[in-house]
Parts: C-alpha cells; sequence; structure tokens
C-alpha cells in the first residue's frame, strides 16, 4: 500500500526530515532496521539525506547500512562521509555482487519467454544479499531515486533489492533482457519487462521480507541545482507508479527535432568508467540525429568497467553493433557468462548511427579508440565547449555552430519529437 506522496516544486531539508519521520512513526516501533540506500552514483538523490534522518528517528535501532552497490565499485570512506554524514562508519557494510548473494527463488522460464516475446526462455534466478535473510530484521528500508533508466526503463523500487544487493546470475539475466528487448522500447517506461520479473520477484518469492520503500524524485531547476519534486512511500509498486508518473513529467525532454551535436558533462566525482559514463549514450540516442555526434567531457573517466572482469571484457570487445554483440556472445564462453557486460556493450553503441567523441581524463587515445570510440583531447575541447560558461540545452558558439548541452545525463532522458512519448504506466 502507499503510505506517503507529496509532489512540490521544491521541498526543503527540514519538510524532508519531517517527511521522514511521519513515514517513520506510520510503521511502529521496530527493534531492527537495515537501510538499503544508493552508492555515491546516486549522490544527488537525497537517499543519504533520507538516511541520516532514519537513522536520527531510530538510533542504534539501525544496526547495518548496506548500499546498493550492483556491480559498482564499494564506496570509499570520504565518499561515506560526504554522502551520509555523521553516521558511524561501522555501520556500513560492502555488497560482493559474486560472494555474497544466496539464491531465493526463480521466475518461470515460461514468464521470461511471455515477458522477453520469446527472446529469453530460461528461469530468473532471483538472488539477494545474504544480509536480508539472515539479519532478523523486521524493517528494511529500501531508498532511491525514480529516474529514467536504460535497463529497466524507470530505476529504482525492486530494482534496488534484485539488482542493488542482486548476484552475478540475476544482474546478467536482467541486464540482457532489457538490451535484447529493446532499450529504445524501454527507456522512460515504468511498465517493461524487466520490471515485470523483478514485479513478480517481489509478489511471489520475497514477499516475506519486511520491505518498505522510500522514493524520491528530483529535477534540475532553471538556476542549475537539483530540487526535489516528490517524495513516495509504501511496500508495494503503487509507491513507485506515483514517482514513475512524476518522474516522466520532470525528467523527460522531448526537442523539437534530431539534434547534430550533443555534448554532455561527466563530472569527476561521480563519473569515472563508461559503465557509468555511457549515461550519456544511453539517455541522449533517442535525440541524436542520424550522422550526428555525441561529445562527451569526462574528466574523471579512467576506466571502462566498475568490475575487473567486465573492464577486461570491454576492452576485448567493444563497443559494437547490436548483431555483433549477440554473435559474441553465442561464440565466447566469458561473454555468455557476463550477460550484463553484453548489455552494457550494446547499450554503449551508437548502432553505426552517429559518432561518439570522448574526451577523458585518464585515459590514453589508443584506449579509447579500441573500444570503438572516437578521441579528442579534453583540454582542447573544454576549451571550445566551456561546462561552466554553456547553459543546459541549446547554446550558439561564437562561430555560429548550435550544439545542445547536457551538465548531468544521469537526471533525465531526451527524445526527439515525432514519435509517441515514453509514458506507460498501467491502469489504476
Amino acid at each position: 500500500m502507499l503510505y506517503y506522496s507529496k509532489t512540490a516544486d521544491t521541498i526543503s531539508s527540514d519538510e524532508l526530515k519531517n517527511i521522514i519521520f511521519e513515514i517513520l512513526e506510520k510503521l511502529g516501533p521496530k527493534k531492527k532496521v537495515l537501510i538499503i540506500p544508493p552508492d555515491f552514483t546516486r549522490f544527488h538523490s537525497r537517499a543519504g539525506e533520507i538516511t541520516e534522518y532514519a537513522y536520527q528517528f531510530y538510533g542504534n535501532i539501525v544496526t547495518d547500512i548496506l548500499p546498493a552497490l550492483g556491480t559498482h565499485f564499494p564506496m570509499k570512506e570520504e565518499e561515506i562521509k560526504k554522502m551520509f554524514g555523521g553516521i558511524p562508519l561501522n555501520l556500513f557494510r560492502e555488497h560482493d555482487w559474486r560472494n555474497d548473494v544466496v539464491d531465493i527463488g526463480e521466475v518461470p522460464a515460461e514468464f521470461m519467454s511471455k515477458v522477453s516475446e520469446g527472446k529469453i526462455n530460461q528461469p530468473f534466478p532471483v538472488q539477494i544479499n545474504k544480509l536480508l535473510i539472515n539479519g532478523n530484521f523486521d524493517l528494511i528500508l529500501s531508498i532511491g531515486q525514480v529516474v529514467p533508466h536504460e535497463v529497466i526503463g524507470m530505476a529504482n523500487y525492486n530494482k534496488n533489492i534484485f539488482v542493488g544487493t542482486g548476484g552475478a546470475e540475476g544482474i546478467n539475466s536482467s541486464h540482457f533482457l532489457g538490451a535484447v528487448y529493446g532499450m529504445e522500447r524501454i527507456m522512460g517506461k515504468a511498465d517493461t519487462p524487466v520490471r515485470a520479473v523483478l514485479n513478480y520477484a517481489s509478489d511471489n518469492i520475497a514477499n516475506h521480507l519486511p520491505i518498505v520503500y522510500i522514493q524520491t524524485v528530483l529535477s534540475r531547476g532553471d538556476d542549475g541545482e537539483m530540487k526535489l519534486n516528490g517524495v513516495f512511500s509504501g511496500d508495494d509498486v503503487e509507491c513507485f507508479y506515483a514517482a514513475a508518473e512524476l518522474s516522466l513529467k520532470v525528467n523527460f525532454e522531448e526537442v523539437e527535432k534530431p539534434l547534430k551535436k550533443v555534448v554532455v558533462y561527466l563530472n569527476s566525482e561521480e563519473f569515472k568508467s563508461t559503465w557509468l559514463g555511457n549515461k550519456a549514450v544511453y539517455r541522449t540516442r533517442m535525440a541524436i540525429a542520424d550522422g550526428g555526434e555525441l561529445i562527451v567531457l569526462a574528466p574523471g573517466l579512467k576506466e571502462f568497467g566498475e568490475d575487473k572482469e567486465i573492464d577486461r571484457l570491454i576492452r576485448k570487445y567493444g563497443y559494437t553493433t547490436t548483431p555483433e554483440i549477440l554473435e559474441a556472445v553465442k561464440s565466447n564462453n566469458d561473454l555468455k557468462n557476463n550477460l550484463s557486460a553484453a548489455a552494457h556493450l550494446i547499450h554503449g553503441s551508437s548502432e553505426n548511427r552517429f559518432k561518439i567523441t570522448y574526451c577523458p581524463g585518464n585515459l590514453s587515445k589508443k584506449e579509447i579508440e579500441s573500444v570503438n570510440f572516437n578521441y579528442a583531447d579534453l583540454t582542447e575541447m573544454q576549451k571550445k565547449y566551456n561546462p561552466e560558461k554553456l547553459k543546459d540545452g541549446y547554446n550558439t558558439m561564437p562561430d555560429g555552430e548550435e550544439i545542445f548541452f547536457i551538465s548531468n545525463p544521469a537526471i533525465g532522458l531526451w527524445k526527439a519529437g515525432g514519435t509517441s512519448s515514453p509514458a506507460s504506466l498501467p491502469p489504476k
């Protein structure tokens, strides 16, 4: 059921604290609480602040905080302090997606075949961090931001559990399902094949777990600052649908016609890999014209994958077309056994439709070109396209060139006009 729902032009920190306390009051007394927030890659989600308020409310009843890393790097101490304030460091646990998980069931192959239109005919393994099962919690508080997403359509809700604290097989299967079904068919939609699979897992396999969700929706204000537009809480999909509906209104932008040149800036604290940085590709590909160019300013970029094996696979196979990657999966066991990497390679490709130029801070020209991206010097390109002087949206450069600038691809989805909206919310 839906416990709380609020939308506003902006919600202040004081208001947010009162909202969180109100939600937690409604849940009644608890004895042992686990909090699952996102990691530092979702720093702007306000989840760190919400985690602080939950800790203030419960005190030592909060025994564990498990950032939903998925396949990402573990959080560094300075990142934890910056995101979660004064919460004691000894409460934080590190999710190991290869070793710390348990299987709690599976989504049947028949269901997988139905939602994938016959593309996937294997059962989906439902895996979660063993702490959720063995910790004897009477509340598991899952916190996160709902925003358009390339794998599942709209991020968060039970993705925070089954992917964020999930295992290799489940993560691989979910990512590959989204990729073979078609990213353009998924992005910005609340009701997708991957979401259907995770909802099946929530409703039929993990329904004994005491999970309550707190979902945020944020947008960039006219002043360039992030503002909190909505807070939603509940124990089932209703709170997610409410958040997804608002996110589509504030995070989706339809441009009048396909864009010839898009420049995206990747903040160096958040984006250190193409695994994350390719949001510049995912979120803009439906807006870029055939023969156009995407320029990615990436001062913090130092690797391709956030996992050593995935980094190796990206370097080995590169970002090529979907048919080429699917053929590589059939022919190579290393890629077949790491389907999330295969999905990522599909997501990061322009399908030879437009040019992708990366301007990395810590990768060489040879490395960038080896994975089939174009390379340009970061210093030169930031001089030409200074992110501190550009405004989000259309900009006309001194030489008359028109570009479309995006200061953070993680908070939105862009699409050229002339096609239907990505909205897809199930009837209520």
